[in-house]
């Protein structure tokens, strides 16, 4: 069994940033996580990394369904559009493009406020029992 939301209890990284689920529903997924000073870059923006793990937070959240086998990512990219900063909240928006035998492709939007942060697109695999 796969749940998202008991998935997402148990993710100590997600919980350790201060990721919040807004939605969470097969195949759909929003996320939302306020940038820290301490995850910011020597620039003084926020570390890609972060983004990153707040999208493939979006993405496991919504390409796993209750009631079926645990489904991991196969593959991820990310193109970066804008900066963000410490203080901003961002929103990982995650949905499902398409799902064929036990594949996936997800794509998840990251923005702040209006703007656009990172696109990111996700390939899942579901595991066999």
């Amino acid at each position: 069994m796969s749940d998202p939301v008991e998935m997402l209890k148990a993710d100590r990284a997600s919980q350790g940033l201060g990721i919040r689920a807004l939605k969470v529903a097969p195949g759909d997924a929003l996320l939302e996580m306020t940038i820290r000073p301490d995850m910011t870059n020597g620039h003084e923006i926020a570390h890609g990394g972060y983004i990153f793990l707040l999208a493939d937070t979006a993405f496991a959240c919504a390409c796993n369904y209750p009631d079926e086998p645990p489904t991991v990512a196969a593959g991820a990219d990310i193109s970066f559009v804008s900066t963000a900063k410490s203080g901003e909240v961002l929103t990982a928006r995650a949905r499902e493009v398409t799902r064929y035998g036990r594949s996936g492709i997800y794509d998840i939007t990251v923005t702040c406020g209006d703007r656009l942060v990172a696109e990111f697109r996700g390939r899942s695999r579901t595991l066999t029992k």
